[in-house]
Order: C-alpha cells, then sequence, then structure tokens
C-alpha cells in the first residue's frame, strides 16, 4: 500500500466540508473578541481527521455491504478496488479518530467536558453512518446527519471551544454551512442514484426520486444564502456578511447541471462546484464577520 492509496481514500476534495465551519466558528470568534491561534489550530486539526476518519470508515463499510461495485460511478474505493486492506482501512479508521482525540484532549483543556461529549457523540455518528445494525445512511437520513455534524455541531463547536459559550450567530452560521454541506451529500447521492438503488443503499435521492431530489438540492443551497441574508437582517450578522452573495455565481452552474443532467462526469462536477462553493461562502462569510 502506497501513500497515495491512503490519500485516495482520505478523499482530499471533501475535506473542504470539514474545515468550512470551522473558518466560520472562527471569523465568529473573531468577531465577538475572542479569538486564539491555538484554538483554531487544534480545532482544524479535529475537523480534518474527523472527516478523513468518517471517509475510512464509509470506504470499509461499503465495501463490506457491496455498495461500491464496479458499475459505480465517481472515484475509486480504496477497499473494494483491493487497494487497501480491511484490516489495514481499520486501522486507519482508529488512526484518524485517534488524531482527533489528540485535538481534542487540547480543547477538553481549554475549553472543558463538553467537548468530549462532542467528539465522542460525533465519531459515534461517523461510524454508524454506513456501519453498524441500522446504518442511518442506507435508510435516507444521511442529510441530516451532515446537517447536523457538519453544519451545527462543527460550526458552534468551533466557536464553543474558544470561551465556552455558543451565541445564536454561531447558531445560524451553522444553518449556512449545514446547508451546503447536505447539498454536497445530495449531489453525490444523485449521482449514484442507480447503482445505490441496486445495491440497497435506500439513500433520500433513491427514496424520493431523482426529479425531488433535484428540488431538494436547489433549495437548500439557496437557503443558504437566504439565511445569511435573514441573519443580517436580523442583526444576528454583521452587514459584512453579505459578502457572501459574491458567490452566488458559483452556485449557478451547480444548479443548473444537477437539475438537467444525469451523467456521471456531469454530476461530479457538480458536486466539486458544490463543495467549491462551501469554502467561498465560507470564505466570504468570514472576511465579513472579521471586517
Amino acid at each position: 500500500m502506497s501513500a497515495n492509496q491512503w490519500v485516495l481514500a482520505a478523499r482530499p476534495a471533501t475535506l473542504w466540508a470539514g474545515i468550512a465551519p470551522v473558518i466560520v466558528g472562527s471569523a465568529i470568534a473573531v468577531n465577538d473578541g475572542v479569538f486564539r491561534w491555538d484554538i483554531l489550530g487544534a480545532a482544524m486539526v479535529v475537523a480534518v481527521a474527523v472527516q478523513v476518519g468518517v471517509n475510512f470508515a464509509n470506504d470499509l463499510a461499503d465495501a463490506r455491504r457491496g455498495a461500491d461495485t464496479a458499475d459505480r460511478i465517481g472515484p475509486t474505493r480504496a477497499v473494494s478496488a483491493g487497494l487497501i486492506t480491511p484490516r489495514a482501512m481499520t486501522t486507519g479508521v482508529l488512526a484518524a479518530f485517534g488524531v482527533a482525540g489528540l485535538g481534542g484532549a487540547y480543547l477538553t483543556v481549554e475549553a472543558g467536558p463538553v467537548v468530549p461529549i462532542i467528539g465522542v457523540a460525533s465519531i459515534v455518528a461517523a461510524l454508524t453512518y454506513t456501519g453498524g445494525p441500522f446504518p442511518y445512511g442506507y435508510h435516507g437520513l444521511g442529510e441530516a446527519f451532515v446537517f447536523v455534524f457538519f453544519g451545527l455541531v462543527a460550526t458552534v463547536g468551533t466557536r464553543f471551544v474558544f470561551d465556552e459559550s455558543a451565541p445564536g450567530s454561531a447558531w445560524l452560521g451553522g444553518v449556512v454551512m449545514g446547508l451546503l454541506a447536505s447539498a454536497i451529500l445530495v449531489a453525490n447521492n444523485i449521482r449514484d442514484i442507480e447503482t445505490d438503488a441496486i445495491a440497497g443503499k435506500r439513500t433520500l435521492a433513491v427514496i424520493i426520486g431523482r426529479g425531488h431530489t433535484r428540488g431538494v438540492y436547489t433549495s437548500l443551497v439557496i437557503s443558504a444564502f437566504a439565511t445569511a441574508v435573514a441573519g443580517v437582517i436580523a442583526r444576528v450578522f454583521p452587514p459584512g456578511v453579505l459578502l457572501m452573495l459574491v458567490a452566488v455565481p458559483l452556485a449557478i452552474a451547480p444548479i443548473r447541471t444537477v437539475r438537467t443532467r444525469t451523467d456521471g462526469p456531469s454530476l461530479i462536477s457538480a458536486l466539486k462546484g458544490t463543495a467549491r462553493l462551501q469554502v467561498a461562502a465560507a470564505l466570504l462569510i468570514g472576511l465579513g464577520l472579521i471586517l
């Protein structure tokens, strides 16, 4: 096994879904006057390590359940392709969550016992996403998981570790990040709708069908921008957060693609475009909070 195979399994393009809420939560801390660089560093380590652990765990669980067949469109899955053995991937999962635990230990010293509670809940949720007796990612609940853990928990949790508080701006920022992170998953699942259905993986896209899934995707993206604007109107966010609207053009192509195309390469492009949109939105929100 080479380092390249582990990098492939980590799915680098998806790591931004973990980084983006840390950017927003940290920017809120700057705006509130409680920012610390050491906390940012530890939070970023935890976010990336958890995301890698989630990706490793999903790779392993999908392979064991036979969900990653040769007909699947998208990036190569390491275990199913025989690039990494199940035993080695199990070790990889433990190592990734171990690194997250080290970062979490530092944050626990700084922010108290709430941190390990959040950490344990996140790891359990990650392992049961496609594993365990009831893999909820196979029962149409994946988007709910992503919204909660890669939106609310990640953003509010990041803000919390700076001074043990969770202001309304953190919760609203978590909603924005959660909506966009969920849109990334919807773009992924609409691409795999046929192969997932054959494999018995009942994602939300499989359950409600392509037409309705297109509407869900569009609603998630539009709602993210609307939430940011509503936050400014309600004075939860400062006016600078309206800088997020600069990212609106980045939403046009992915929405058009998801609504009109069914081929794998186009939908992969839409997925990557949605990930870029989330990162751009996080950076612009962060800039608006800091200025």
